[in-house]
């Protein structure tokens, strides 16, 4: 074959090609004027292909006529890459305007160089001069084509680089080899004719690139569509040619170097890969998986996983949490796919699955499915949606699967859709047939495998809260357990000193008047504190208006007994605060208490009530051992810290502080190693007797 017949097989080629995309842009076009422009520069390089062949084979139009087609197809690549760039740009219209300028002048100028050399070549102008001016005029056609490409890429965002990334490739391979033919030309004074007959197979080469480019760019209004079928059977059949033919070059390779039984071996080789390849185009399972394949990664999704998946989440976030929640999830999921129902099955400790949500659809009896049952195992090893009515009429699709005995009972089972989470099946949902849609295909059983682990995250989140908030309660009854014993110990405190003191006083009538008392109030607060704890919390008695030096004197009178017995100091009279007084009370007695066990007998306990601006304080001052800063600051206030071993709960100081701060008060302490500590519970002072309490502060002496 002759280097012309070459040459315009190629540029058929070419045309063919181009001449196949336009008209399918053509009938999928709406009208967008970047469609309009792509197919207008698509139709000219055809044109302009179609054309050479024509030259190529008659001799005729003239070969300026095909240097004019070929500038007018760079000018129309050129608009089409200014509108594009225009969008790209943020400072769009001056920039794009100059490029415009730059390259309608610099097409206008090669065709006027063009025009002149054919036709005015024996007046005025040297031909040989002109063919160079119009070579080196393609060169810089090529190179601003280049350019435009590179600013085209280097403008649009990073997110939607792969919107025009092969279009890119595209088009500026068809600029790059132009810059190599006319690099070359400029070279030698010539053009390179097998360089030149090759345009239309490298041209060609683009087209599938532009196809992409199109399709990754709905805006342009250009909606590529070719059957499913055609693509299907036109891969197989590529696929088959390319097994042949390297199954003959193996034959061939082993008919060379096999000696003499190379002969024999090529043709039982050839036969043998002629019987695995019409093996392999009969097996259901190759064309299934190539037409899965195919569609999955060439054709656009049944789904607009957008909104199903903002409609899916803003259900479930919607939801009002426990059970609730799980009715929610299946009825998100059994709309996906148009199911009029469902059942959701979740997994309870070693009794195994059972049934615990349903949106229209109801459980058979007794539908418990083990943990180590086929169906689960299945579903956690392979992790698939189970199409009911595909397992009964192809079981072999399901290895190892039997379904429980109550499936059957199950009214129009379709799907069984896994809830995996960390790799753990936290549950299943079987939905019902849909009375709309017809079967389910691999696009289906994607989204509700994906949709599946997202319910499973939200179940998994359910199970933590109400563990947690369980934990939480149990938390809450040990801590008021704490404080009841804690009350409770000094409650058996003072009778136990009672009792103690009975055999020295048991005839003194003001002793037992005063045991009597003791005794009577000790089992009414116990009565009070078991009450609380079979409520489960602590009950707030009612707050008045207290005298702070009737609490403690009260806190006195019940701490009297100990060593070294507290002294009242200097009272402010007319203090006033607002609060429970019983639990006041509580709190100087503790206070109280700690003072008494860490001064010695012959050390110095002492209670004061002063006003100090808003607040009302009491001061419980001892000369014990004192704590140094380190231990006020890290474990004086922390629960269930004791340094009295198994005789302190560690929990009255932070029980003290909690209701002062409940008060609106404040628990203050100073205390250094050796020297003593002081407390001072300070309370805001009650409004209605501020007054009063203002006269000025006087004191009351010590008895």
């Amino acid at each position: 074959m002759s280097a012309f017949a070459l040459g315009a097989l190629s540029h058929a080629f070419g045309a063919g090609a181009f001449l196949i995309l336009g008209l399918l842009l053509l009938t999928a076009w709406r009208g967008r004027i970047e469609g309009g422009l792509l197919l207008a520069a698509i139709g000219i390089s055809a044109l302009w292909m179609a054309v050479v062949v024509v030259y190529l084979r008659v001799g005729s139009p003239p070969f300026s006529a095909l240097e004019l087609l070929e500038i007018l197809r760079d000018a129309a690549w050129f608009t089409f890459l200014l509108k594009l760039l225009g969008y790209a740009r943020a400072e769009r219209s001056r920039t794009v305007r100059i490029y415009a300028v730059v390259s309608l002048g610099l097409c206008a100028v090669v065709a006027a160089v063009v025009i002149l050399n054919r036709y005015t070549t024996e007046l005025l102008v040297d031909q040989g001069a002109t063919r160079g001016l119009i070579i080196f005029g393609h060169l810089l056609l090529a190179i601003f084509g280049l350019a435009l490409v590179e600013q085209l890429y280097r403008n649009t965002r990073p997110e939607r680089r792969w919107e025009v990334k092969f279009l890119c490739f595209g088009v500026g391979g068809l600029f790059a080899y132009d810059l190599y033919l006319y690099s070359n030309a400029m070279l030698f004074n010539q053009l390179d004719p097998l360089s030149w007959h090759a345009r239309g197979f490298v041209n060609a080469f683009a087209v599938p690139l532009l196809a992409l480019a199109a399709k990754r760019n709905p805006r342009w209004s250009l909606d590529i569509f070719v059957s499913r079928h055609v693509v299907f059977h036109s891969a197989a059949l590529f696929g088959a040619g390319a097994y042949l033919l390297l199954m003959a070059a193996a034959g061939y390779y082993i008919r060379i170097f096999g000696g003499s039984w190379g002969g024999i071996a090529q043709i039982t080789f050839l036969f043998g890969a002629l019987m695995l390849l019409i093996a392999l185009t009969v097996s259901g399972r190759v064309r299934s998986r190539l037409r899965v394949f195919l569609v999955k990664h060439f054709y656009r999704n049944r789904y607009d996983y957008r909104e199903e998946w903002l409609r899916f989440t803003y259900t479930l976030s919607a939801s009002s949490g426990g059970d609730a929640l799980k009715e929610d999830i299946v009825r998100a999921i059994a709309r996906i796919v148009e199911s009029p129902g469902g059942i959701l099955w979740l997994r309870r400790g070693e009794a195994g699955f059972r049934p615990l949500a349903q949106w229209h659809a109801t459980p058979p009896d007794r539908a418990v499915l083990d943990a180590d049952a086929s169906l689960a195992r299945f579903l956690v090893k392979q992790g698939w949606v189970v199409f009911v009515d595909e397992y009964r009429s192809t079981r072999h699709r399901y290895p190892k699967l039997e379904l429980p005995d109550w499936f059957d009972e199950l009214r129009r089972p379709w799907a069984i859709v896994p809830l995996l989470h960390a790799e753990r099946l936290v549950g299943f949902i079987v939905l019902t047939r849909s009375n709309t849609k017809p079967g389910l295909n691999w696009e289906d059983a994607d989204l509700l495998k994906t949709v599946g682990r997202q319910a499973a995250s939200y179940l998994a989140l359910l199970d933590a809260t109400e563990a947690l908030t369980e934990a939480r309660q149990f938390e809450a009854f040990n801590r008021l357990s704490a404080y009841v014993v804690h009350d409770l110990k000094n409650l058996s405190a003072q009778l136990s000193l009672v009792v103690s003191n009975s055999e020295r006083h048991l005839h003194s009538p003001g002793f037992v008047e005063d045991a009597i008392a003791t005794v009577a109030n000790a089992c009414a607060k116990m009565n009070r504190l078991l009450g609380q704890l079979r409520k489960g919390r602590l009950e707030e008695g009612a707050i008045h208006g207290v005298m702070l030096a009737d609490v403690v004197r009260d806190a006195l009178r019940t701490r009297a007994a100990e060593q070294p017995v507290p002294r009242l100091g200097a009272v402010t009279p007319g203090v006033r605060v607002r609060a429970e007084r019983d639990r006041l009370t509580s709190v100087v007695e503790h206070l109280v208490q700690n003072a008494q066990e860490a001064t010695p007998a012959d050390g110095r306990v002492e209670l004061r009530v002063a006003m100090e601006g808003r607040w009302g304080v009491i001061e419980i001052a001892d000369t014990g051992t004192g704590m140094d800063e380190t231990f006020v600051a890290e474990r004086l206030f922390r629960p269930f810290d004791t340094t009295k071993g198994n005789a302190g709960m560690g929990v009255g100081v932070y029980e003290s502080r909690e209701f002062v701060q409940s008060l609106g008060g404040e628990l203050r302490v100073r205390s250094k190693a050796g020297q003593g500590t002081t407390f001072q519970v300070c309370l805001p002072m009650d409004d209605a007797n501020m007054a009063a309490a203002l006269n000025g502060p006087t004191t009351e002496a010590a008895n």
